[in-house]
């Protein structure tokens, strides 16, 4: 088993890295590693316009592409961390869009930018612990909500559910929300109210349901 998957590893790393637009919909697996065409002089796959996605390439990077689930930036490569197929959505404005990997996962993890429900589980100091279905639950500070001060504090208790969105997110922090957005406004965000129920389902079935939201607003 050593061997195989020692072999397996040696062949990923042997291998041309593929470009992101030839693999769309096909299955990827940890350890590959995908390149993106520039904009100003793609000439193909596998050409010389084909180059890796570089992260300060100056004034020829002109597109803004972000990493989903099953990705991470790796240099100037996009680096497969799941298995999976790979997915991609381009903004309404056109550009680089999002590239994530879409799998069968059962845990939840923490993508920066995400809006998500939980639910306060403690408190610790000036810090809520919410629970939001990963491996490890998310701060939520008592200043991350509109109007909120050191004395107008924010009127949360253990056991509140909770929407807001992570403005930290790696595997080397502890993720983090906040309540409010870049103007520093509500948005929606907050405390829920007592009325109503909360439901799990599945990460798949949340995927569907945002691409057709999506669909909706285009």
């Amino acid at each position: 088993m050593t061997e195989a998957a020692a072999v397996t590893a040696e062949s990923l790393a042997g291998s041309r890295a593929r470009a992101a637009r030839t693999v769309l919909g096909q299955v990827v697996l940890p350890g590959e590693e995908l390149l993106l065409p520039e904009q100003d002089d793609a000439e193909g796959p596998g050409s010389a316009g084909e180059r890796p996605l570089r992260l300060n390439a100056g004034v020829r990077s002109r597109v803004r592409v972000v990493c989903g689930p099953g990705l991470r930036r790796c240099g100037d490569r996009l680096l497969v961390t799941k298995c999976g197929r790979l997915r991609h959505k381009e903004p309404s404005g056109g550009g680089g869009g999002v590239y994530w990997v879409d799998s069968q996962q059962k845990r939840y993890v923490p993508v920066k930018g995400d809006h998500v429900i939980g639910i306060v589980t403690a408190k610790s100091g000036d810090i809520f612990k919410v629970d939001v279905g990963g491996s490890e639950p998310a701060s939520l500070s008592y200043l991350a909500f509109e109007g909120a001060t050191k004395r107008n504090r924010p009127n949360v208790q253990v056991g509140d559910l909770i929407y807001g969105q992570f403005v930290v997110a790696n595997k080397d922090m502890e993720p983090e929300m906040v309540c409010i957005d870049s103007c520093g406004r509500a948005n929606g965000m907050g405390v829920i109210g007592q009325d109503g129920l909360l439901f799990k389902v599945t990460l798949g079935l949340i995927r569907k349901e945002r691409g057709r939201e999506e669909e909706k607003k285009h």
